[in-house]
């Protein structure tokens, strides 16, 4: 028997899409029930690999994780990851396929909702409910045409909507309200429920709003959820959460300087830092200035590597990074962050834009040519000092050169990475470092702190038990499910 389907939207991004899917997946879990997360369109550079061997949205990865189920590229079927201001390579069913500008992708995506459907049916023989989780705003009707993201995709799904409105930025009932106003009747149709989210206060003064909305739509009333804080010590997705002021910690004894660059991707892997309370990450974006008294610069992946190196060069970032070398401070580089570190990066195919091939930082004796297939793979090894990890790599490109001669780690069947001489200056293509609990206490020990007590998986997991309590007291789930079909 096919599995019961329920969509949750949005007025708008941001409002708390994704960490409803993962409340609600992990909350039916809890009540017996077989669930997993989709998304039929998603954009995001914060991508997660897969069991299948390919890759999904981050926000996908946390869904699956509190559903207690393996990842699969039919979780999200169409991921675009922006490359520029009007482009993004296209992953369809975990491999790209391509690269499309804003415009020309809006002619692609009727011959993408075939593969969307087609995912969409492989999981609902998998499971009692498939949760799925729109994208943007569902009031975005002049992209209305050839939808695979929203209303487009519920038509063609027949999955029932429930719209989700977030009160902290204000002006919740005129954006659900509005929604309704400007949709399409049939699509109008298709939303059967709504849920204010973020609230805060007392929930009784919004009672009168929960009638109006209510009354003015004709939608059934799903709940008022109340602002969960602790939301913040899950994965975020999306860039919008490096925007915020940067966390001071008076008591932090260690500082590490991370630059913010324009296509920044695998972001997650600061998350576990950011929970530890004896570090202070210091978010550097161009124009500013790197810290002098920081005991590591992290530079992070990146979506477009020569784009975010030309970038960090223009702002004199590079001046400040190759100063604290100087200094004796530790570098260390995730991915596109280690290509930049090296003396040069071609990309001779065009994979990233144009042709071209610049010089790095020249931080270690490495030279880095983007070409071949992505590499996609969950990994296990032990770094330089011997320290055992788990992780996953998801790049494009060959690195090579002197100071691949003392290699950052050893993974599986190959060796990878790179130490500059001093061994100040380190590279490597794993993700998920700091998510491994020895490999963070490890590093916080060599930058002049301790150990750690986090175990960081058991705290996201304790995280999505309270969220979805949280979420089992302040909605009507027993009405989620009488809506599902």
């Amino acid at each position: 028997m096919a599995a019961r389907v329920l969509m949750f939207q949005g007025t708008g991004s941001d409002v708390g899409k994704s960490l409803m899917v993962a409340g609600l997946a992990r909350a039916f879990v809890k009540r017996g029930l077989s669930v997993l997360p989709f998304k039929p369109q998603n954009m995001s550079n914060n991508a997660a690999v897969t069991a299948d061997g390919g890759e999904i949205g981050r926000a996908q990865a946390l869904q699956a994780r509190a559903a207690g189920v393996p990842l699969s590229v039919h979780m999200n079927p169409v991921l675009l990851k922006p490359q520029s201001e009007t482009g993004a390579q296209v992953v369809v069913q975990g491999k790209v396929i391509g690269n499309a500008k804003a415009a020309d992708y809006q002619h692609m995506k009727a011959g993408l909702m075939p593969h969307v459907l087609e995912s969409l049916e492989r999981l609902k023989s998998q499971a009692d409910l498939v949760l799925v989780e729109g994208a943007g705003s569902a009031s975005e009707v002049n992209l209305r045409a050839n939808d695979i993201a929203n209303m487009g995709f519920a038509r063609a799904a027949n999955a029932p909507v429930i719209l989700i409105g977030d009160i902290d930025r204000g002006g919740v009932i005129a954006s659900l309200v509005g929604t309704k106003t400007v949709l399409d009747l049939d699509d109008a149709a298709m939303i059967e429920g709504f849920i204010v989210n973020r609230f805060r206060g007392d929930p009784t003064l919004f009672d009168n709003g929960m009638r109006i909305i209510a009354d003015k739509t004709g939608w059934r009333s799903i709940g008022l959820l109340p602002h969960f804080a602790e939301a913040q010590q899950l994965p975020a997705e999306d860039a919008l959460g490096l925007s915020g002021p940067a966390t001071q910690k008076p008591g932090a004894k260690i500082r590490i300087a991370v630059p913010i660059l324009p296509h920044i991707s695998n972001f997650d892997d600061l998350d576990p830092l950011d929970m530890e309370e004896t570090v202070e990450l210091v978010r550097v974006r161009p124009g500013q200035t790197i810290p002098a008294d920081c005991a590591l610069v992290l530079l992070c992946g990146s979506k477009s590597t020569i784009a975010d190196l030309e970038v960090l060069k223009k702002s004199g970032l590079d001046i400040d990074i190759k100063s604290h070398v100087r200094r004796g401070g530790y570098v260390l580089g995730l991915c596109g962050g280690y290509q930049m570190l090296g003396n040069t990066i071609a990309d001779p195919k065009g994979i990233e834009g144009p042709p071209a091939t610049v010089e790095g930082l020249g931080l270690l004796d490495a030279d880095t040519v983007l070409t071949g297939d992505k590499r996609l793979a969950s990994v296990t090894g032990s770094s330089f000092d011997g320290t055992s990890f788990s992780g996953y790599e998801m790049h494009v490109g060959i690195t090579t050169g002197k100071d691949c001669d003392r290699p950052f780690s050893s993974v599986d069947d190959h060796i990878e990475g790179a130490i500059s001489p001093a061994g100040r200056v380190l590279g490597t293509y794993i993700h998920g470092l700091f998510t491994d609990d020895r490999q963070r206490g490890v590093w916080l020990e060599r930058l002049g702190g301790s150990s750690s007590a986090l175990n960081y998986e058991q705290q996201v997991d304790e995280v999505l038990d309270r969220l979805a309590a949280h979420m089992e007291t302040h909605l009507d789930l027993d009405g989620l499910l009488a809506i599902a079909r």
